[in-house]
């Protein structure tokens, strides 16, 4: 028996379950401490990014969302999947989100936090921007729920008790707007957006 916290979990085989058009269902074997193995079922996923985008009032910009798995309409941040390959660029892809979901632009952006989903079980990960200096643009061609969403300019002393109070549940809005408010009361200098990241997932986009 390893001493606690040197274990190397090796994963000895692999078979996919499922792959479908944005996550797969694989089963890996893995090496568990004292010399067992275990399997443990992991969902791959596309990377994701979102966007605090704030205005020279200090409201930040969130859209209304049906989302399917839960049944009812959320607030959120606009936010996007890195479904552009490989080699997408996170920041550009946040741009795009933010122009497709909030008719948006900024320029300036700074790295607000880098999360990942719920480790359990995917390797979901999701990096989250601060965009400031907003500029308008021409309303964007919307389809499926994004034709229904509804953009709401929220004060962030206002996003902040929307999400202790639970009204806004969406986790990704939850850290964002913490983090905006932990890092305004604290000063913090925020990462630049070429900063590295560790958990970007690969694995998904690999397959296509």
């Amino acid at each position: 028996m390893t001493e606690a916290g040197t274990h190397e979990f090796t994963t000895t085989s692999s078979r996919t379950e499922y792959s479908g058009a944005i996550l797969a269902l694989r089963v890996d074997d893995v090496t568990m401490p004292g010399g067992r193995t275990a399997k443990r079922e992991v969902v791959e996923h596309h990377g994701a990014v979102a966007v605090v985008a704030r205005d020279g009032d200090g409201r930040i910009a969130m859209v209304r969302q049906y989302r399917h798995p839960v049944g009812r309409r959320l607030l959120e941040l606009p936010a996007g999947l890195l479904d552009g390959g490989p080699d997408e660029d996170p920041l550009t892809a946040a741009q795009r989100e933010l122009a497709e979901e909030a008719d948006l632009a900024a320029t300036r952006w700074r790295l607000l936090v880098d999360l990942v989903v719920s480790p359990g079980f995917t390797d979901e990960a999701l990096r989250v921007y601060l965009a400031e200096d907003l500029t308008e643009l021409a309303a964007a061609d919307r389809e499926h729920e994004e034709a229904d969403l509804v953009l709401e300019w929220v004060p962030l002393s206002e996003a902040v008790r929307l999400a202790l109070s639970g009204e806004i549940v969406n986790a990704t809005a939850v850290a964002g707007i913490l983090a905006t408010a932990a890092a305004d009361a604290a000063s913090i200098d925020l990462r630049a957006t070429t900063a590295p990241w560790l958990d970007e997932p690969t694995a998904f986009a690999a397959r296509k």
